[in-house]
């Protein structure tokens, strides 16, 4: 079948012309790629797609500056496939990476989200794997060997929770749930938690395949890294993180709201971020940073 990708795009054209060589090289051919260029100031972005020969990818510019969300939406509203995937316009597809997602909705039909094996590369390219990432797929992620792991409702909106193991660039997902559960307002930075758990409240499926198909690009210049600095990172999921607990109780789902509230991994992640903000941060972020770590 037709596979659909999307890329918007605001960022680094080298970094994105990567991105679709990435896509190029499928070992599965059948696919569609869209990049939507959220108004990027740089006119060899255009220039660049007019002389590429590939009648399966289409450059659009929007009339104006939409934003990250909105152009996800934008992303969304174009699409033409019962699956889509909306990737980082920094990031690396595997040639593997359709053969792997297909696979997995062969083997789970039911499947909302589909999330392959990862792994963290930084602005060079070189594969890193800083702590957020180690515990990401050393403790947050299901095991089991190399069979793909099934998690639906309750029990994907506990895991998630707990702390939010998945990639957003590389997640596959039914068109239909995206169209149906939009993105929340208000919370920016961390909107691709909110978005998965709310379609765990409604007892969607999540389909993970360890098998390695996609490059995550962490770099110090990302946006979560800067509202670390700020304080809108920690005070963006603390709000979440309330209003998760409250949607978990309204469902009876007591796991699921405990770890909500005690949110362990969460504090952890403040308390390992405190010395980088001491260091670079201001006082807004400071403060957040303790508040984040310590208050219930």
């Amino acid at each position: 079948m037709t596979f659909e990708i999307f890329v918007p795009f605001w960022g680094d054209p080298g970094l994105l012309f990567q991105t679709i060589e990435s896509v190029r090289a499928q070992r599965h051919s059948d696919w569609r790629l869209t990049v939507i260029d959220d108004c990027y100031p740089d006119e060899s972005v255009a220039t660049w797609f007019a002389q590429l020969d590939d009648e399966r990818i289409v450059y659009v510019r929007n009339v104006v500056n939409l934003g990250i969300t909105e152009n996800y939406r934008e992303a969304i509203r174009r699409a033409t496939t019962e699956h889509i995937m909306i990737l980082g316009c920094d990031d690396l597809l595997h040639p593997n990476y359709l053969d792997v997602v297909l696979a997995t909705i062969a083997a789970v039909p039911d499947a909302d989200v589909v999330q392959p094996g990862v792994e963290v590369i930084d602005e060079h390219g070189t594969i890193v794997r800083p702590l957020v990432d180690r515990v990401k797929t050393g403790l947050l992620a299901p095991r089991g060997g190399t069979g793909v792991a099934v998690l639906k409702g309750e029990t994907m909106a506990t895991s998630l929770i707990r702390g939010d193991w998945l990639y957003w660039p590389s997640l596959t997902f039914r068109t239909e749930t995206l169209r149906r559960i939009d993105f929340r307002e208000g919370l920016p930075i961390i909107q691709d938690l909110a978005l998965l758990m709310d379609i765990a409240f409604e007892g969607g499926c999540l389909a993970y395949n360890p098998t390695l198909a996609f490059s995550y690009r962490r770099h110090s210049a990302s946006a979560s890294q800067k509202t670390l600095l700020d304080g809108r990172r920690f005070r963006d999921e603390r709000t979440y993180y309330a209003q998760a607990r409250d949607l978990a109780r309204a469902k009876g789902w007591r796991r699921t709201a405990s770890t909500a509230r005690l949110r362990v991994l969460s504090r952890l992640h403040g308390l390992a971020e405190l010395p980088g903000v001491i260091r670079h941060g201001t006082r807004p972020g400071l403060q957040s940073t303790l508040a984040h770590i310590f208050a219930f």
